[in-house]
């Protein structure tokens, strides 16, 4: 494609683009989902049943994993009704059921789950029946978001930032071996590409991590337990973290042999035995990088899989390749350094060109994406997805505007760096006069003669004068001071690229927003009734001191869900400056010294940064004591109380 083409040409491109993105919600409503939903249930919820069941079955739209403490059967005491973990039903990878106890009594019971779907995003809710009768529950309906906790707010910033390293690393790279070699030895550029390393080696090592919490709700504190962790490494998107961390390795490794091999190198140009190579190593590392996304999100789940993946996969890339690109540009354009020229008009026409490309690309990609997750126009306004994509499709608007104007000022620059048409050379063989006599032409012998009036031609050079081509020059590349016209249209330019860069960075937060949200079919396929979720924990914070110097601090104590019947016990000690502090003895008992009951020992455990109990069982409602004991050294010890109302 020619970045020259005419205004005409190019609003109709534009118009084109325009037209494919507003494309991207007239699927039909074919059967394409990811997310897994609850779309069935036995026994069924709100069902009233005359005898008590052996086992309770859940099935998904989609396969799914889970934890020992996924599926918790809680009777009308809050007492658990499972003594087992769930598993598959007969190898189904969709279903989950739990056993239950012998002896049930009558009443109204909650089943409350949390679950990994297929595509590595985690999703819970509850329902209920009855047996004989029903009766009150103990776990409460709540409407709040699945994931609103610590470790999923921090984990999907940290899902941003690796998206944003991606789209830097990739991106310059992009811009250096297709746009312009030499900006491979400018300063600020390699600055990019070290950047983009570090953002997405840090967020993916923290994603590894903070992954045990994120599926299971947990506290931050967790993130290090041995057993979590050890889960999440054996899960499909624990391997793609690893996968990824190899491969950045691999990066760092190819990064660091081209940046010697082009320091010994004057010009800054990648060597033509190295350049080839480079270009195959970097297009393989960045299609494996992109890969690992694909495998373990929305593009590994539903229908057409094989299909979906390398679709991800070309739109994770083309986002990286344009928006990267695009910073880079940004930077190259409003960066001086001493003793170096303007970025040349031809390197901005060939990305003007890759941009070009990369759009089309993420157009045509994002069509199939959101056809496959959305599928009508109803759920645009009543899912979340729909109207979080209606947004996207906005911005994405927005940017192809500023997109045209940029091209406009790209075509105007590169038109005016291009060489004028030279008028046509005579050539004229005639007899060299200096060598033989004129009455005597010698044929082999012959010399160029121009036209009268005609300009020196390019065959020769003016005296004191060099060609471009001798100069080390690209045609159409300005070697001189610029005119005050192309002056004016590189400001324009950094202006319109800035705005652009910009707005990617604002579509690339949406994108990442999306990949966290429930898909349109999967919200439209789930059961309508698993809406609840058990009741927010309580917690207490208790203060202690030791009398002596820096042995103040206190412990904060979780008790979940903080109701008569099996709680959850987490507790952590802070410093007095609010540090997490490691102590190698915490004892927790609780008494109702009202009806004389107690004291219960929790039976902490250290869990390596905290200490928990998932079995302790309050018998009864009403005001408990907590009596907290923190060792803090072999002789150092103290005990210290506070009190919680149990409901």
């Amino acid at each position: 494609m020619h970045t020259g083409s005419p205004t005409a040409r190019t609003s109709l491109t534009v118009l084109a683009l325009v037209a494919a993105v507003l494309a991207l919600v007239l699927g039909g409503a074919g059967s394409a989902f990811a997310h897994a939903g609850l779309s069935g249930s036995d026994p069924a919820d709100g069902s009233v049943l005359q005898t008590a069941p052996t086992q309770v079955t859940l099935t998904f739209t989609e396969s799914v994993s889970f934890s020992d403490d996924s599926l918790r059967v809680l009777s009308p005491q809050n007492e658990r009704a499972n003594p087992r973990p769930a598993q598959h039903v007969d190898g189904k990878e969709n279903t989950a059921r739990v056993e239950l106890s012998d002896e049930l009594p009558q009443g109204t019971y909650t089943v409350a789950w949390r679950v990994v779907s297929a595509d590595g995003h985690p999703i819970s809710g509850a329902f209920v029946f009855s047996i004989g009768k029903p009766s009150g529950t103990a776990v409460v309906v709540e409407t709040g978001s699945l994931d609103d906790t610590a470790a999923g707010r921090l984990y999907g910033f940290l899902r941003y930032v690796a998206y944003s390293g991606l789209a830097l690393l990739v991106g310059a790279a992009a811009f250096v071996l297709v746009c312009w070699p030499t900006a491979a030895a400018i300063r600020s550029v390699r600055r990019l590409l070290a950047v983009g390393w570090v953002a997405l080696v840090v967020a993916t090592a923290a994603l590894l991590l903070l992954r045990g919490p994120y599926e299971t709700a947990g506290a931050l504190t967790s993130a290090f337990d041995p057993s979590r962790l050890g889960r999440t490494v054996t899960g499909r998107p624990g391997i793609a973290l690893i996968v990824r961390l190899v491969l950045l390795a691999g990066a760092a490794v190819l990064l660091r042999r081209l940046a010697v091999r082009l320091d010994r190198h004057d010009d800054g140009e990648v060597p033509g035995d190295l350049g080839g190579r480079v270009r195959l190593a970097g297009a393989a590392l960045a299609l494996a990088l992109a890969f690992t996304w694909a495998s373990a999100e929305h593009a590994s789940a539903g229908i057409q899989v094989p299909l979906a993946i390398p679709v991800a996969v070309l739109h994770l890339l083309a986002m990286g390749v344009w928006l990267g690109g695009l910073i880079t540009l940004a930077v190259l354009l409003r960066r001086r350094e001493t003793g170096s020229s303007d970025i040349p008009a031809s390197t901005i026409g060939r990305f003007s060109t890759l941009a070009f490309t990369a759009i089309a690309v993420l157009v045509g990609t994002g069509v199939y994406q959101s056809w496959r997750q959305v599928g009508s126009w109803e759920a645009l306004s009543t899912t979340s997805y729909g109207r979080i994509l209606a947004v996207k499709i906005a911005a994405v608007l927005l940017v192809l505007g500023v997109a045209y104007f940029s091209r406009r000022w790209t075509a105007r620059l590169v038109d005016k760096a291009s060489p004028a048409a030279e008028p046509p050379v005579v050539l004229m063989l005639v007899p060299d006069p200096e060598l033989v006599p004129e009455a005597v032409p010698v044929p082999g012998r012959v010399r160029v003669v121009q036209a009268a009036g005609a300009p020196p031609s390019s065959l020769g050079t003016e005296p004191g004068r060099t060609s471009d081509a001798a100069a080390g020059g690209e045609p159409g590349d300005a070697t001189g001071p610029p005119g005050v016209e192309t002056d004016g249209y590189r400001r324009s330019l950094r202006r319109t690229v800035a705005v652009e860069a910009v707005l990617g960075v604002v579509v690339l937060a949406i994108t990442t927003l999306l990949t966290g949200t429930q898909p349109s079919r999967a919200a439209d396929d789930r059961a309508p009734t698993a809406t609840a979720q058990q009741p927010q924990a309580k917690v207490v914070t208790v203060p202690f001191d030791m009398g002596t110097a820096n042995k103040k601090g206190t412990v904060q104590i979780t008790l979940e869900p903080g109701r008569v019947g099996e709680n959850t016990v987490e507790a952590v000690v802070f410093t007095a400056d609010g540090g997490l502090a490691t102590v190698p003895e915490l004892r927790l008992t609780l008494t109702q010294e009202d009806l004389g009951i107690g004291p219960l020992d929790a039976k902490l455990k250290n869990q390596k940064g905290y200490w928990a109990a998932y079995d302790l069982r309050l018998p009864m409602p009403g005001v408990w004591t907590l009596n907290v004991t923190v060792r803090t050294t072999d002789i150092d010890q103290v005990t210290v109380r506070e009190t919680v109302r149990i409901t």
